[in-house]
């Protein structure tokens, strides 16, 4: 039985969206013991990474997270567009789309400083410790306050 992570990350590949795995899902993967309930990614705005992450995830009922029930909410193209940033439950987990992060910038910008890991079968872009450090400092909610003494812990670690 596959976990919502490896079901929405196999998604996005499969269908070649453009991302980079940024937030708790990328802490775990560089050693954190934090656990995390949602994967946050990176993504490209191009017209043609926006059709094909709303083909992804189109069978999964993406909707607001947090939203109130019944709210009208249009999986699209043009509501990628018009917005930036989306906190999304879906039938398999919860998903957050981020066009830009604080201290990092687009995934143009991320996309430099991730690195190639293999997961669920599949090579996937996860944002390098250092700057994985750098966006959660930034961010300075408590929880990514928290999180970064341990990921400078495993930093020093890696030499």
């Amino acid at each position: 039985m596959m976990t919502p992570l490896e079901q929405l990350l196999t998604a996005l590949h499969d269908a070649q969206v453009e991302f980079v795995i940024v937030g708790g899902v990328a802490a775990r993967a560089h050693g954190s013991s934090r656990l995390t309930d949602d994967l946050d990614v990176a993504y490209a705005r191009s017209p043609a990474n926006l059709a094909r992450l709303v083909k992804a995830l189109a069978p999964f009922a993406p909707y607001l997270r947090g939203a109130p029930p019944g709210l009208p909410f249009d999986w699209s193209i043009a509501t990628l567009r018009s917005g930036l940033n989306f906190t999304l439950t879906t039938s398999i987990g919860a998903i957050d789309l981020l066009g830009e992060i604080t201290g990092g910038g687009p995934y143009d910008a991320l996309r430099p400083h991730a690195i190639t890991v293999t997961a669920f079968g599949r090579e996937l872009q996860l944002l390098d410790l250092p700057w994985l450090i750098r966006v959660k400092r930034a961010a300075g909610r408590p929880k990514d306050l928290e999180v970064i003494a341990e990921l400078e812990a495993l930093q020093e670690e890696m030499g």
